[in-house]
């Protein structure tokens, strides 16, 4: 008896410690990378854009390049990341979602 109801009462705490820890957010590895510091790692020749190459190198889907290309000129440049940033965040919070807890939805950071 006295087993049992030890299990229960670890099993209510891992639940009680897990909600607490949900409402709080992630811990602070765990949070979205700020956009400047994408564009730094995904813009390796340093030219103040994201072209196509470097896009895929980083290892991004081909087809997404397009949705955050919005000038539609082949490159992405530091505000069209910052655009799609916040068209994703103000997604989530519409779904009730709140903010995205890690990187980008297309896949884990690239590792340098």
């Amino acid at each position: 008896m006295r087993r049992m109801l030890l299990a229960a009462l670890a099993t209510c705490a891992t639940v009680a410690a897990g909600a607490a820890l949900a409402q709080e957010g992630p811990p602070p590895g765990m949070r979205m990378p700020a956009p400047e510091d994408i564009f730094k790692r995904w813009d390796t020749n340093s030219d103040g854009v994201v072209d196509k190459a470097e896009w895929t190198a980083a290892g991004r889907p081909e087809d997404r390049f397009a949705m955050i290309d919005v000038s539609k000129d082949g490159k992405v440049t530091l505000d069209e990341l910052k655009g799609a940033f916040e068209k994703m965040r103000q997604r989530r919070m519409q779904q009730g979602d709140g903010p995205p807890p890690g990187p980008p939805p297309e896949g884990p950071m690239p590792q340098n």
